[in-house]
């Protein structure tokens, strides 16, 4: 405890120009902190930028489209925050100054089940099919599924088989994708050589990956870590709980078993590894501030 470091825990100082890189996750509560960003934006005198909705979301670039992006990011006037669904990109191998990179993680067996139901829910093909006319409606018997039932009876759609590459946003079994980067060897699903880059990149350049489950404890560090940007999230949060934690919520989405969730576990041992990673990163960092604060008093 008493080797923890304000200093050492805070990547922020790391950042060569004055913006947030929100390379956001998919189903961790990123609507809100969106929201949130817009409204601090305004209260805190930045620009808020995020891409436009796609009709097919890529997470993962090839090299010339990394750079692109990158070079786009750079070119927003300061100080700014930037939101995509996207891999981790490292602004300096294209010699291009390093943003402020921050993201949320989420119980990785509890976002499989939310995105589950979340691409079921009937408002999210009617917002689908106002975007893209063009859009094919899926099959009755898709959408009557349940989790519970998919699991058990062992369609593909919910047997998590290790090592499986499978490319898009539309399988969400990989949330240490988002911190691995855009490398092939970042693809196999719930291996060890994922988990690591993952972990490596989250502590030598994530200024805070916060976590859903620890909500309070996420925003205090955001407002500590990156005061620039977060200054008074606490507060906005606070005062706009009940309209922001609606935000997205699917209330179609039924309970799940523990039994049910247990059988999915057994394969989510590295993505939960990195989840437990990543939360116990976040409360060195909360635990590091109030440390610095006692021993000042």
């Amino acid at each position: 405890m008493q080797s923890l470091n304000v200093y050492d825990l805070n990547n922020t100082r790391k950042a060569k120009m004055e913006l947030v890189f929100f390379n956001r996750v998919p189903k961790v509560g990123s609507q809100t902190f969106m929201e949130l960003l817009r409204r601090l934006s305004e209260r805190n005198n930045f620009q808020f930028n995020r891409d436009a909705v796609q009709k097919v979301e890529t997470i993962r670039l090839a090299e010339d489209q990394q750079q692109e992006m990158a070079e786009v990011i750079s070119d927003l006037p300061v100080p700014s925050v930037f939101i995509k669904h996207v891999c981790y990109t490292n602004f300096s191998k294209f010699n291009l100054p390093t943003p402020i990179y921050i993201n949320v993680v989420r119980d990785p067996v509890e976002r499989v089940i939310s995105w589950f139901y979340y691409v079921r829910a009937p408002w999210y093909f009617v917002e689908r099919k106002a975007a893209f006319p063009d859009l094919p409606l899926p099959h009755p018997g898709w959408l009557k599924k349940d989790f519970e039932t998919c699991v058990l009876s062992g369609d593909q759609e919910c047997t998590y088989t290790q090592g499986v590459s499978v490319e898009g946003i539309g399988d969400h079994r990989r949330q240490s994708l988002f911190f691995c980067g855009h490398a092939y060897e970042c693809t196999p699903f719930n291996t060890v050589g994922a988990l690591e880059r993952a972990k490596r990149a989250v502590e030598s350049q994530y200024a805070v990956v916060g976590v859903l489950e620890d909500l309070n404890t996420t925003l205090a560090v955001f407002e500590k870590y990156i005061p620039r940007f977060f200054q008074g999230v606490r507060d906005i949060y606070d005062t706009s709980a009940e309209y922001l934690t609606k935000i997205n919520k699917n209330n179609f989405k039924p309970p799940v078993s523990e039994k049910v969730k247990d059988i999915v576990r057994r394969n989510f041992t590295n993505e939960i590894e990195f989840y437990q990673f990543c939360r116990q990163r976040l409360h060195k960092q909360y635990l590091a501030v109030h440390l610095a604060q006692k021993h000042l008093t």
